[in-house]
C-alpha cells in the first residue's frame, strides 16, 4: 500500500442514535415511577432539538438554551400528565411553545413596565419643574406684594443690597446716599 500525502481519506461521521418509538416509551415509563436516569437520557436526546426550537420560535439565541431548560423543568414537574395520546417529542415540543410564549409575554410587559415607569419619571419631571416654577411664583408675588408696601426710599435699599446683591458702597452711589445711611435702610450690619 502506498500513501501520497495528497490522498486524504474522509470517514463519515456515526449518525446520531435514533430511539426507537418502543425505547423513549420505555424511558419515559421508567421516567414517570421516578427513574432520574431515564429522564437524564431522554434530556440528553431532545435537548439539541429542544434548543433549536427554543431559539427559532423566540429569535433570541442567548435566551435559547435557558428556554430550553425551562421547558425540561416544566416537562420533569408535569410529566405524570403526559398521556401519551401523542409522542413524547411533540409532548415535550408544545411545552416548548407554551415556555416561550410566556417568556415573550414576560418580554413585552417588562418592557411596557418599563414605558410606563419612564413615562412617570418623564410626568413626575415635568410637575416637579411646574411645581417649582410655580412656587418661585408665588414668592415672586408675595416679595412683590411686601414691597410694595415698604416705602420707596426703603424699598430701593433692600432691592440694590439684597435682592441684586450691589455691595455697600455701589449701592450707597446709586441711590446718593451714605454708606451708613443705606445700612441703616437695609438693616446692614
Amino acid at each position: 500500500m502506498v500513501s501520497s500525502p495528497n490522498l486524504r481519506v474522509v470517514v463519515p461521521a456515526p449518525a446520531p442514535a435514533r430511539s426507537e418509538p418502543g425505547d423513549v416509551d420505555a424511558l419515559v415509563a421508567r421516567a414517570l415511577v421516578g427513574d432520574m436516569g431515564a429522564w437524564g437520557i431522554l434530556y440528553q436526546r431532545h435537548f439539541a432539538g429542544v434548543t433549536r426550537h427554543a431559539c427559532f420560535l423566540s429569535g433570541d439565541a442567548a435566551a435559547a438554551e435557558d428556554l430550553a431548560q425551562e421547558a425540561f423543568a416544566r416537562a420533569l414537574a408535569s410529566l405524570a400528565t403526559f398521556a401519551g395520546r401523542s409522542s413524547f417529542s411533540t409532548w415535550l415540543h408544545g411545552i416548548v411553545i407554551n415556555t416561550v410564549r410566556k417568556h415573550r409575554e414576560t418580554q413585552l410587559r417588562q418592557h411596557r413596565v418599563r414605558e410606563r415607569a419612564a413615562g412617570v419619571v418623564a410626568a413626575t419631571a415635568v410637575d416637579d419643574e411646574l411645581d417649582r416654577r410655580t412656587l418661585r411664583q408665588a414668592r415672586m408675588q408675595a416679595l412683590y406684594q411686601i414691597l410694595e408696601r415698604l416705602p420707596n426710599h426703603l424699598r430701593d435699599a433692600f432691592v440694590l443690597r439684597d435682592l441684586l446683591g450691589l455691595s455697600a458702597a455701589e449701592a450707597a452711589a446709586q441711590l446718593d446716599i451714605t454708606e451708613e445711611n443705606l445700612r441703616v435702610r437695609a438693616r446692614d450690619r
